[in-house]
């Protein structure tokens, strides 16, 4: 009872505290969860364009007189673009806006794929170039996503918003191959680039009658009145607090995206998310090949459904870890308060976010998701050594999905705590390093596998995954003073 009432009231004198200072954001929780939803739709086509396409590629290839080996190109330009396009665009978010910068790159992979539905046959070429240009329109997306949630959520909602918002993305690969499959098997190749042209105009429209902007140094917390080109259709949220008369805050100069990679914590999360997304990859791009020569009854509709065991467990393990996350970090809040006032936890005055162990709090269960991804990674290469049954490789599917969207979630979202003024840059940088190393690995995966077997290999890469999570103790102990020294520094300039 005496801890019930400490609780309550310490959530008295915060709530007497926001009373006092104007909100983060203006935007009610509906319609937050609203701008969130709308930025995970338009995120889905980063992974979407790229997988949907795997399927079709013996297709393409015989369309266009090529090799397999060759047409794969096509997609090494794609993992390229896709890589290097969002340190332009989260840049350009950063400064100009998330509504623009969004509708661009959706206008931009409309017209690709367009284009890529009508290339000649005889144009091999114009395949590469166009899907340079798809990467580019649709990879940004999930960048600019990143940036409204930091615009719009606080640090102790954060992680349920990024956990709803990744969901999107993440379940791209698992439904991709399906779509893409069946289109490809019933109406050829070309409708791939049909649908993916007709649902990314849809999405443009959505956004251009919906989003509204929420770039701070543009709209504030939400409440000043924008220009007319940042303003949607239907300004359905945040109506009520729209004030005309305050101006809107001067342009800043936008920070170089490429010096995030000097700051040492947040270079180190991105190297230890690079490893984990690259694991996770070479797992998506072997289960075709590993199931097709192990379950030689399967069809391709049927390898194509395999892939929604993964898809499974990335879409609850998104939400779960989001919900998770916040629910540590209002606990240590209180915690945190409790032990820096001696009455009673009654806090004399409210502990500011540069005070609060943001690292700790946020890579608490990052140990724990760790263990269980190697664990399920290193089983479910051995189940295709030992030749189980089918159940067995899905289920631990599932597991290692929801093990790596827990630490995907967790570590976008405190790569967004540490710099939340560059949430479209620093999730830039993060896709740059992680299909990066996505790409390296997927290029020699088959190698592993041919020269030592599917067992050994994922037991090499569940071995290289856990001789990381020392970069996890690392991020904890030179995350404050590291934060503390670019606090210093923007001071000064």
């Amino acid at each position: 009872m005496v801890q019930t009432d400490e609780v309550h009231n310490i959530s008295v004198v915060l709530a007497k505290e926001q009373d006092v200072e104007p909100p983060y954001s203006v935007f009610t929780t509906c319609e937050k969860w609203l701008i969130v939803i709308l930025a995970s739709i338009a995120g889905l086509f980063s992974p979407l364009t790229a997988y949907i396409y795997l399927p079709a590629i013996p297709m393409i290839a015989t369309a266009f007189h090529k090799t397999v080996e060759l047409t794969n190109l096509t997609v090494t330009v794609y993992l390229v673009f896709q890589g290097v396009s969002p340190m332009f665009w989260g840049t350009l978010a950063d400064r100009m806006g998330r509504r623009p910068t969004s509708l661009g790159c959706l206008f931009v992979l409309s017209l690709a794929c367009i284009g890529l539905a009508f290339v000649p046959t005889s144009y091999f070429w114009l395949l590469m170039v166009l899907r340079c240009l798809q990467a580019v329109g649709s990879a940004s997306t999930l960048t600019i996503g990143a940036g409204i949630i930091a615009d719009i959520a606080t640090p102790a909602e954060r992680g349920g918003f990024f956990g709803v918002f990744t969901m999107g993305p993440q379940v791209g690969p698992a439904i991709g191959p399906v779509v893409g499959g069946a289109l490809a098997d019933k109406l050829g190749w070309r409708a791939i680039f049909w649908f993916l042209c007709i649902s990314s105009s849809a999405c443009f429209i959505i956004m251009v009658t919906f989003l509204p902007e929420t770039l701070r140094s543009i709209v504030g917390n939400g409440s000043i009145f924008p220009p007319i080109q940042y303003r949607p259709l239907l300004p359905l949220m945040g109506r009520g607090h729209k004030d005309s008369e305050v101006e809107c805050p001067p342009a800043r100069k936008s920070p170089n995206p490429f010096r995030l990679f000097a700051c040492v914590d947040v270079l180190n999360l991105l190297v230890f998310n690079g490893i984990q997304y690259a694991v996770f990859t070479a797992i998506l791009a072997t289960i075709s090949s590993l199931f097709k020569e192990h379950y030689p009854h399967l069809t391709e509709t049927d390898i194509g459904i395999c892939y929604l065991a993964s898809g499974g467990g990335l879409a609850l393990g998104a939400i779960f870890s989001g919900k998770l996350m916040d629910w540590d970090y209002r606990t240590a809040k209180v915690q945190l308060i409790r032990d820096f006032t001696p009455e009673k936890g009654i806090p004399g005055h409210i502990i500011s976010d540069d005070d609060f162990p943001i690292e700790a709090t946020r890579l608490k269960r990052l140990p724990l998701w760790m263990i269980i991804f190697c664990v399920a990674c290193t089983g479910y290469g051995w189940c295709f050594q030992a030749r189980t049954i089918i159940a067995v490789p899905l289920v631990l599917q599932f597991v290692i999905g929801f093990s790596e969207i827990a630490m995907l979630t967790t570590i976008q979202t405190l790569l967004i705590d540490l710099v939340p003024s560059q949430g479209s840059s620093v999730t830039a940088c993060n896709n740059l390093i992680r299909c990066s190393m996505g790409a390296l690995l997927v290029s020699v995966i088959d190698l592993l596998l041919h020269k030592i077997g599917a067992g050994w290999t994922f037991v090499l890469l569940g071995v290289v995954c856990f001789i990381s999570v020392p970069l996890i103790w690392l991020a904890v102990r030179i995350g404050p003073p590291c934060r503390a020294g670019r606090r210093v520094r923007q001071t000064a300039s």
